[in-house]
């Protein structure tokens, strides 16, 4: 149950990431903004949710998990709130910024809350039940805030916000206990200072490069700064006591390995949501209505792996499953570069359910090895610090998904795209995917044994 109430309130925050993005020409209809200009709305929100994540953890610990979960799920909702009402570009931002501190206390701390709640043999079940809304809420997303766009207006692909919320801070205070606060001792200001600068500089440059909205100096400076600037934060953080960042987390071997090569997966792999709806309406000319349907089939498999997930990690083990399934992912990504305008619509369905299958199964692998070894008074760090990398991820692998269809083209002396460039840039992101499985391979061939129900050898 608690893993549910956490995994509605993630799938909140992916479903209103998604629907946004296909909301935003009316919303510069209905505010007379260019629809550049309106970017500005979800990359506040990306820089405010990826700044604050750090900071979640010494929140929860210091004023109880529970209270700041509901806190933020209140504050989520209330933004959201004030992004349908808001009557200019400058209140939009305002409240997606609000919006964003919202959920960069919302989903690690219930990560937190249930890491603490669940027993070591309850983990895999209960970290299935956190991927698939992160699955799920990219894929609905688009389609389901071009219906309510269309059928009741952009100012209700927020307001859907409210149900959700208010249900869900009816479940946390009946199903949730309270967690008494601690003494976490003073935050590491300095730390999270420059860590947040950092944070902020780098998404804001990987959120407008290559965009045109902004001269190409500003991103390129932007990231400059943030490489600098976290550079710095990680020196203070290997100094310093208590750091904002817990760098010492990443001698677990276990959490090494599914942060680092973890993420090297999730850049690759999250080519797929950004590029299959474009080839299917740039590419083959479907509508966003088909093109949503077919792109739901990605959906359906994560939905199918959800009961077979513990049974393959009982049998195979974390590395030999981490390892084989990054290839078969890898593989899926790439058998995506040979759609056509030819392929049955049912065809292109099964190699994206099959896609979505595999791809499940790696995100429940690495959620679960990730916590599996962290010591209890450690799930705070390390739900900070993998909630910060996890929110990094996406933004680089549409940055890689660009980069590629741009390359592609210029590559071939063309300035607009074509079906090879689409091929060209499912192929990179499989060959990033299965850059991961040596990474994986290094693992101990008894990590997170405990957790996957196998005797340690």
């Amino acid at each position: 149950m608690i893993a549910a109430i956490v995994a509605s309130a993630l799938f909140m925050q992916n479903l209103d990431s998604a629907a946004i993005a296909t909301a935003l020409p009316a919303m510069a209809r209905d505010l007379g903004e260019d629809p550049a200009r309106l970017g500005a709305a979800i990359t506040s929100y990306l820089v405010a949710l990826t700044v604050f994540i750090p900071v979640s953890g010494w929140v929860a610990d210091r004023f109880g998990a529970r209270r700041v979960f509901m806190a933020a799920i209140a504050v989520f909702a209330l933004a959201s709130l004030l992004c349908g009402r808001a009557s200019g570009l400058g209140e939009l931002v305002a409240a997606r910024v609000l919006q964003g501190l919202g959920g960069a206390m919302m989903v690690p701390v219930g990560r937190l809350l249930l890491l603490r709640r669940v027993r070591k043999e309850e983990l895999l079940s209960a970290m299935t039940w956190l991927t698939v809304p992160g699955l799920l809420g990219p894929i609905t997303g688009p389609p389901l805030g071009g219906l309510v766009t269309e059928t009741l207006g952009w100012r209700f692909v927020f307001y859907l916000n409210l149900p959700i919320g208010l249900i869900g801070l009816a479940l946390v205070a009946w199903k949730i206990p309270a967690v008494p606060p601690g003494d976490p001792g003073p935050p590491d200001s300095k730390g999270l200072t420059l860590l947040g600068l950092a944070l902020a500089c780098f998404m804001f440059g990987l959120e407008t490069v290559g965009r045109g909205v902004l001269p190409a100096a500003v991103p390129a400076a932007a990231l400059a700064l943030g490489l600098a600037l976290g550079a710095a934060a990680l020196r203070h953080c290997r100094r310093a006591r208590r750091p904002a960042l817990d760098l010492g987390l990443l001698a677990i071997p276990s959490f090494n390995k599914a942060v680092l090569a973890g993420s090297l997966f999730r850049i690759g792999a999250g080519v797929t949501p950004f590029l299959v709806p474009l080839v299917l309406q740039l590419g083959f000319g479907r509508g966003p209505a088909e093109s949503g349907l077919v792109s739901f089939a990605t959906a359906l498999g994560a939905l199918a792996m959800k009961p077979l997930a513990r049974p393959i990690l009982h049998r195979f083990g974390f590395r030999a499953t981490l390892v084989g399934n990054a290839a078969l992912s890898a593989a899926g990504i790439a058998a995506c570069a040979t759609f056509s305008a030819a392929w049955p619509v049912a065809a292109v369905f099964v190699v994206l359910a099959l896609g979505g299958l595999a791809r499940s199964l790696e995100f429940t692998a690495l959620n679960t090895l990730a916590f599996a070894e962290v010591p209890q008074a450690k799930l705070s760090a390390a739900t900070s610090f993998y909630g910060t990398v996890q929110q990094l991820a996406p933004a680089l692998a549409v940055v890689l998904a660009t980069a590629s269809l741009e390359g592609s083209a210029a590559l071939a002396g063309r300035h607009g795209l074509e079906t090879a460039d689409f091929a060209a840039g499912f192929l990179v992101g499989g060959l990033v995917a299965l850059a991961a499985a040596p990474f994986f391979a290094r693992l101990p061939a008894d990590a997170g044994a405990e957790v996957a129900g196998r005797e340690r050898r």
